[in-house]
């Protein structure tokens, strides 16, 4: 039997019959593995993202399973779970099962907040607690929501990120009768709705935040202020969060104490260098299949996040320069080999551009201009001010989708970037994060609101607040087993000598790690 007779017999196409397929398919025929058009939709779109379109390919290995497009908006379904409630939006409920099975992955990676979830489930340490949660939604923020509720919390949660969700994972929890306000690919009209939903409800007074990026909270602060001074406390753990409470503070509107988990030693150590080491290229080869050896890549940014970045880039054999205007993340940048340039210098040569500094206007339209074609472009940091998106949204531009959460912008003269995630937070919105340094942030974030809401009146006052040193420690101590580590103890004599206490802390507040 030859190859094409076995093609003919077994259904299958062979190569040459998909490529003239293909082939008609430029012409403007529609091959057979494509789905047909909704009507009013276009490949191309000037002016606006293509994003939210269909694209000719179908395929998707980026986003969660759910991506493809429902002719039904979430807001507009009549959606009830097992139990019968309604208070939830979610993509499709019918995806709780699948949903349920990343959770229970996602379980067995996070030893840090089952072992806490395990030893307060009796204490009920969060009882009274309403909980206003605005985090990205996936497995790993599943298992944290599933904690804070076996500690006696009652949550109403939403999405911080309009890509990041995973709809199986909040059709889930919907299923589990949590109030979710969540799919993936929301409108931004959309994102404050469920926000809103989040914080007015029926018979719902929140006295606690969890904030990732201060949307909540400043939701909250702006619409309802009465309300927002009845909150006992607030939990911020991204940068752009962190400097939106200390705006507030400054400015005289943080009427409520707020604890900062971002710059805790566990979180900003394990989550923002360890787990963006990993979870960066898994994004980037996830999007584009882009092999890094040889490459010219720029990082504008060598905080945490950005270190983590040019780390794994430079093990992949990657040629890395470094954009800062901090003088010591810049000498640091230095002593690891990196060259410091200004963005203007390097702009014209690199094949791979990431921010990562927090910042707004990183990367402007005039440098975009002027990178070369078949460039990337995508963000690790949490906002989506970094790369100005909205000056691609210009008339001589084209957007055309490639496939989930990959666009080229295509200029007058036919030179293609390629733009990741519309420039939100690319490891989250076309790969995921590591269950593992999830577990540390989570622990982290459970153990402030539990700080936050039981500490007695006048503890704290309307300020930002930095995770006790003594809490920090202990977050590393629950997943030391997980490594079968053996912590060393101090004798009377030595505890003595270094002015500590046996348990601990070991170090001032002010050490740097």
């Amino acid at each position: 039997m030859n190859k094409a007779e076995f093609f003919s017999q077994n259904g299958i196409r062979s190569p040459l019959e998909k490529q003239n397929e293909m082939k008609a398919f430029d012409r403007g025929a529609r091959p057979r593995d494509v789905k047909e058009k909704k009507p009013g939709r276009r490949y191309r779109s000037r002016s606006h993202s293509a994003s939210s379109q269909d694209s000719y390919s179908s395929a998707s290995y980026t986003g969660s399973s759910s991506d493809e497009e429902d002719e039904v908006p979430p807001r507009e379904k009549d959606q009830k779970n097992s139990k019968g409630s309604s208070d939830f939006c979610v993509k499709n409920i019918q995806l709780a099962p699948v949903g349920r099975k990343e959770i229970e992955i996602a379980e067995q990676e996070m030893p840090g907040i089952m072992a806490l979830r395990k030893r307060a489930t009796l204490d009920k340490p969060l009882k009274g607690a309403k909980v206003v949660g605005c985090t990205h939604i996936n497995a790993q923020t599943a298992v944290l929501i599933e904690t804070l509720a076996e500690m006696g919390a009652q949550v109403r949660w939403s999405a911080c990120n309009i890509y990041s969700t995973q709809n199986e994972v909040a059709a889930a929890l919907a299923e589990a009768g949590f109030p979710i306000f969540a799919w993936r690919g929301e409108t931004e009209d959309d994102f404050w709705w469920a926000i809103d939903k989040c914080i007015v409800a029926d018979g719902w007074q929140p006295n606690m935040i969890l904030d990732d990026g201060g949307d909540a909270t400043a939701l909250m602060n702006r619409k309802y202020p009465a309300m927002f001074k009845l909150i006992k406390g607030i939990v911020e753990e991204s940068v752009t969060g962190v400097h939106r409470l200390y705006q507030l503070s400054r400015a005289g509107k943080l009427f409520v104490p707020a604890m900062n988990v971002n710059d805790s030693v566990t979180k900003t150590k394990f989550d923002n260098l360890y787990s963006c080491r990993e979870s960066v290229i898994d994004s980037l080869k996830r999007a584009t299949d882009m092999m890094f050896a040889g490459k010219q890549v720029v990082v504008c940014g060598y905080g945490e996040v950005g270190k983590g970045c040019c780390q794994s880039l430079k093990a992949l054999g990657a040629v890395v320069y470094v954009t800062e205007i901090d003088p010591i993340c810049a000498l640091q940048a230095c002593m690891e080999g990196f060259r410091v340039v200004k963005l203007s210098e390097v702009i014209r040569q690199v094949d791979l551009l990431i921010t990562a500094t927090g910042n707004k206007n990183i990367v402007t339209r005039d440098h975009m201009d002027k990178m070369k074609n078949g460039a990337t472009v995508c963000n690790m940091g949490h906002s989506n001010t970094e790369i100005d998106v909205n000056n691609l949204r210009t008339p001589d531009l084209i957007w055309e989708k490639v496939r989930s959460q990959v666009d080229h912008i295509i200029w007058p003269d036919g030179k293609k970037l390629i733009l990741l995630a519309e420039g939100r937070l690319v490891n989250l919105s076309c790969s995921s994060v590591t269950s593992y340094a999830v577990s540390v942030t989570a622990a982290t974030q459970a153990l402030a609101l539990i700080e936050l809401f039981n500490a007695p009146l006048g503890r704290y006052k309307a300020d930002v607040y930095l995770l006790p040193k003594k809490m920090d420690e202990y977050v590393a101590s629950l997943h030391l087993p997980s490594f079968d580590a053996h912590l060393t103890e101090l004798t009377e004599e030595q505890a003595k000598y270094l002015g500590l206490n046996k348990a601990g802390p070991f170090k001032p507040n002010y050490y740097r790690y």
